[in-house]
């Protein structure tokens, strides 16, 4: 198995333990817990979105006082989150192992971006796990590249990771990073 060239999930969680300031976490995309859980450990204070009730109710059997649960649509945190964000990760798709026909979308992902870019402290980190082997991923991922590319430079630097020797449509890794 690769060190660092594995998984999305690992690569972000190798860029987040770089991370400056460790006070406030997002994760836009709660699903089974594991990124809530490895956010929890780092920062001071963590939120978790997600919109199947099921998920919710599951993480809270953790009882972990530091993250805040909210079962609701990421692109609603403007009504929850008023402080500014340290980092952000966002696992789109749909939640392995549960109903595939569940899956993020870009509307409501963008609107998340917006908002988060928007509460994103100096120096402060998004990582956006994509997964294209799904039609409605592979219209999020291509919608959302559009919508990086035209960041302004000078606020944001955008970096796009991706696997060149792996088939069927593997998952890619964009980090973005708040000037």
């Amino acid at each position: 198995m690769f060190k660092y060239v594995n998984d999305v999930s690992n690569i972000a969680h190798n860029i987040i333990k770089n991370t400056i300031s460790r006070n406030t976490a997002l994760d836009a995309t709660l699903g089974n817990g594991f990124d809530t859980d490895f956010l929890s450990a780092l920062f001071k204070r963590v939120y978790s979105f997600d919109i199947q009730k099921h998920c919710i109710e599951n993480y809270k059997q953790k009882h972990i006082d530091n993250v805040t649960l909210i079962n609701d649509s990421h692109a609603n945190m403007d009504i929850y989150i008023k402080e500014p964000i340290d980092f952000a990760m966002f696992n789109l798709g749909f939640l392995p192992g549960g109903d595939k026909s569940i899956t993020t979308n870009y509307e409501s992902t963008v609107k998340a971006l917006e908002s988060t870019l928007k509460l994103l402290t100096c120096n402060g980190i998004v990582t956006i796990a994509l997964y294209p082997g799904h039609e409605a991923g592979k219209i999020e991922r291509d919608r959302l590249l559009r919508y990086a590319a035209f960041l302004p430079k000078q606020v944001y630097g955008v970096l796009h990771h991706s696997f060149i020797n792996r088939e069927n449509n593997p998952p890619e890794l964009r980090v973005i990073e708040k000037k």
